[in-house]
């Protein structure tokens, strides 16, 4: 490690601070050497603020002992271990295990995200550290890829930073009218105040899978009132990284915390990808909560389901599907999640998000660590989420719709095409008319942006989506991964064809499209994006514009 920033104060009479290994939002963690013991090890020193009330102040170093209290009494290969809590100069510090080894969020730097295979293994680490928690009575409150450490050398996965975790029968500390936390990986629920449970870690845990995967957050946004729009209530797309532990991460990012997937469940089906290449649908008991509450007891490991078989799951919260009182306890809790994002928003805007959120470290804890946004500039407004391989739900279940039919976002113009619609395209795509399609090409044409409108055919939009991919390999060379998932557009029966193809040369290289077909007004219309394989996430975004701002025009 060196001695960069070396200090070589002794703390207690014991711990010679060596040299600085990280950095967060509350303090600085140092590499020392336990004189008695002889034996190294990681201190935790946190900063004195003098710009603090002494409230405020009392509550910091209250905190320090609080971590120390919810870690100690915790045992598990993937929790680090808490040596002892001393007090010098009326400030705390935290002695720890030392794990020789970086945190996620550096590994994602620096190397780039994961295999869908350590990122299972890394899931069923965690998964299995959270379960040992929650059964203590302990929330974690902070799962994220900068407090979760891997040790070189063994690959261990180890759980850290229990700053702000919550022990059952413990008053909740915070900052005077803050809200602590790391907002892109923090559940509505708990975004919202409505509640907090083992659920809240096991959301945070969704989202990191994700971020290992993709390299970033899928929640991640360029505003405050972005991220928690992301969170609270904009449609949920996981990355297309994402796909083969698919049901995993549906299942946790589920909004309904009484039906987010378990840990026990998550874990089981992470190993069974593991053994078997392919993750199960989560399997569950008509009206049982999925996971458990604190202090009741580990949940037995599942069974699965006789009908449980390698596939996608559920869509999310909000896609079609599910019965109609489920749909209205969605609701629901949406519309409660709504008004808070509203208050939360307002209270950002007022000039407060510094004191509403964050415990962000210099890692970019709270963000992306590492990651780049790959996705064109929209202005300053939300960017539009990550893509994924799964359906696009509905957009009439949008509570509240960003923009709709010939509104378009900041870097696009609105096309009013004479083939009798009208949508939303990037600035600098040109219209491209070949014979009964239209196309709206980028320059040099890397992406393609298609639409067509013709007459209903039998069957509607489902049939007239598996004719074309019956016939895929035909017009699209080297067609493979293909499928057609029944979904709604603006409230009406539509049909999602995706799939991954080898473009027209070698030099044009693989591609990947998306297609939606519906039927409106008597016609129907069938929308399309391709581009290549390594830019999905602008594609999707065309994607989701076109459509979101979609409008049948008198030809």
């Amino acid at each position: 490690m060196g001695t960069e920033g070396a200090d070589f104060r002794v703390i207690a009479g014991r711990y010679r601070l060596q040299a600085r290994i990280g950095r967060g939002g509350m303090g600085v963690v140092w590499r020392a050497s336990d004189e008695l013991l002889g034996r190294l090890v990681a201190v935790k020193e946190i900063l004195a603020d003098d710009s603090l009330p002494e409230d405020d102040a009392r509550r910091r170093r209250d905190r320090t002992f609080r971590e120390a209290r919810a870690v100690a009494q915790l045992r598990h290969p993937h929790i680090i271990v808490v040596h002892d809590v001393v007090e010098q100069d009326e400030r705390p510090y935290l002695v720890m295990e030392l794990i020789d080894g970086c945190s996620l969020a550096d590994r994602i730097a620096r190397h780039g995200p994961v295999t869908p295979a350590e990122a299972a293994r890394i899931g069923i680490a965690l998964l299995s550290a959270l379960d040992t928690a929650h059964e203590a009575g302990v929330l974690h409150r902070d799962i994220k890829p900068a407090n979760v450490l891997v040790e070189s050398g063994t690959d261990r996965v180890v759980l850290t930073d229990f700053g702000i975790a919550q022990v059952e029968g413990a008053t909740t500390l915070t900052e005077t009218g803050s809200f602590v936390g790391s907002p892109e990986y923090t559940a509505p629920e708990r975004m919202s105040g409505v509640r907090t449970g083992p659920e809240s870690d096991l959301w945070s845990l969704g989202a990191l899978l994700c971020t290992v995967l993709s390299g970033e957050s899928p929640f991640r946004r360029d505003s405050l009132g972005g991220i928690l729009h992301a969170v609270v209530a904009a449609e949920i797309r996981p990355p297309v990284e994402a796909e083969p532990l698919l049901p995993v991460v549906r299942g946790l990012l589920e909004r309904d915390p009484d039906r987010r997937l378990g840990a026990a469940e998550a874990e089981w089906m992470l190993r069974v990808y593991l053994e078997t290449g392919r993750t199960p649908r989560a399997p569950e008991a008509p009206g049982a909560p999925r996971g458990h509450r604190l202090g009741m007891g580990r949940p037995s490991k599942p069974v699965p389901h006789p009908s449980a078989q390698p596939g996608v799951s559920a869509p999310l919260s909000g896609a079609p599907g599910g019965t109609a009182e489920a749909a209205s306890g969605r609701s629901s809790t949406r519309a409660v999640l709504v008004v808070a994002l509203l208050v939360a928003a307002l209270a950002a805007a007022g000039g407060s998000a510094a004191t509403l959120f964050l415990n962000r470290d210099e890692s970019g804890g709270g963000g992306s660590p590492g990651g780049t946004a790959t996705t064109p500039s929209t202005g300053t407004g939300t960017r539009p989420a990550p893509p994924s391989s799964t359906p696009v739900p509905s957009r009439s279940g949008s509570p509240t719709p960003s923009r709709g039919p010939g509104t378009a976002p900041s870097g696009y113009r609105t096309a009013r095409d004479p083939a009798g619609f009208s949508l939303a395209v990037p600035d600098d795509f040109t219209r491209s008319p070949q014979g009964e399609r239209v196309f709206y090409l980028s320059p040099e044409g890397t992406y393609r942006l298609g639409v067509k409108v013709g007459t209903p055919e039998p069957g509607g939009p489902q049939a007239v989506m598996r004719g074309q991919a019956a016939d895929g390999q035909v017009a699209n060379p080297g067609y493979r991964d293909g499928r057609v998932t029944p979904t709604t557009h603006a409230g009406r029966p539509a049909a999602l064809w995706e799939f991954t193809w080898n473009g027209y040369s070698a030099t044009e290289g693989p591609r990947h499209t998306y297609d939606l077909c519906w039927e409106e007004s008597g016609r129907l219309y069938d929308v399309w994006v391709s581009a290549p394989v390594g830019k999905v996430r602008e594609a999707r975004e065309y994607f989701d514009v076109a459509l979101d701002t979609f409008a049948a025009t008198p030809s």
